[in-house]
């Protein structure tokens, strides 16, 4: 079965304004799926749309609060007369800094668009691809969520969730049909990346380009080298050191200091 035999004709891509969303429609568009485009930012879609038409692919766009509690419902109303067989949740809310010195909306945001936007997009979306009985879901998490870390504690705990919660839905709807890819991405060169990472420390962190995540990830999903796949092999060996060989307690003091520094300066 071709690309767009078992993916197409329509895939929706959520968190699609700019960086690795951006990257991801393009990308589809080459596959030759059109494309539906979702985020909050209009004037950033319309922008991205632009380039998926001038690949030759038909693209809609939603402006659309994938933290909001009835996002999941108004999607699923956005494209009930689409045949959508390719689902990617992008997108992501994060604010670094210490726990104690983020406020309580910036909390609860970053829960609310990394952690119950899947599961409602999933919730809503999941049983039309099991209908067609062919289909795939991809879920954008990081590497961050395999163990903790001072200044990205809560980004990385819903991203701990949307790991576990792509690796359940392999297991329950691969047999039905739909293939489902969890990319834990490590460092990449993201508008978002380049906003909260200081010039001079960007290259410490290693940033892969989100074009190269996207190739990666998609290469993992045509081949179905689900449920988890890490693009890079600096970041497949440095889970394998944090994850199998430390201990955890040494790899959450390591990955702090790590984050400390590129983001404070300074150790814990």
């Amino acid at each position: 079965m071709s690309f767009v035999d078992r993916y197409g004709p329509w895939a929706v891509v959520l968190g699609a304004s700019e960086g690795m969303g951006r990257a991801w429609s393009l990308a589809l568009a080459r596959e030759g799926l059109n494309v539906v485009l979702v985020a909050r930012r209009m004037e950033k879609l319309q922008a991205t749309a632009a380039e998926v038409e001038a690949l030759g692919r038909q693209v809609h766009t939603l402006s659309l609060d994938l933290g909001a509690r009835d996002a999941g419902a108004r999607l699923a109303e956005a494209l009930r007369h689409l045949d959508v067989g390719l689902v990617v949740y992008n997108a992501c809310f994060s604010r670094i800094g210490r726990f104690l010195d983020l406020s309580e909306d910036d909390k609860v945001a970053t829960l609310d668009v990394n952690a119950r936007g899947p599961l409602l997009a999933v919730h809503h979306l999941a049983p039309r691809l099991v209908k067609r009985g062919r289909g795939g879901i991809v879920l954008m998490s990081s590497m961050s969520g395999f163990q903790g870390s001072a200044q990205v504690g809560v980004y990385a705990a819903t991203k701990a969730f949307d790991t576990v919660l792509g690796e359940m839905l392999w297991a329950e709807l691969g047999p039905l049909g739909v293939d489902v890819l969890v990319c834990a991405a490590g460092a990449t060169l993201t508008p978002n990346f380049k906003a909260a990472t200081p010039d001079d420390k960007q290259k410490d962190a290693m940033p892969m380009s989100p074009e190269t995540v996207v190739a990666g990830a998609l290469k993992a999903l045509r081949h179905r080298r689900g449920p988890t796949f890490i693009p890079g092999f600096v970041n497949r060996f440095a889970h394998l050191l944090f994850g199998k060989l430390l201990p955890r307690r040494a790899a959450v003091r390591f990955m702090s200091a790590q984050t400390t520094a590129l983001y404070e300066g300074d150790a814990p």
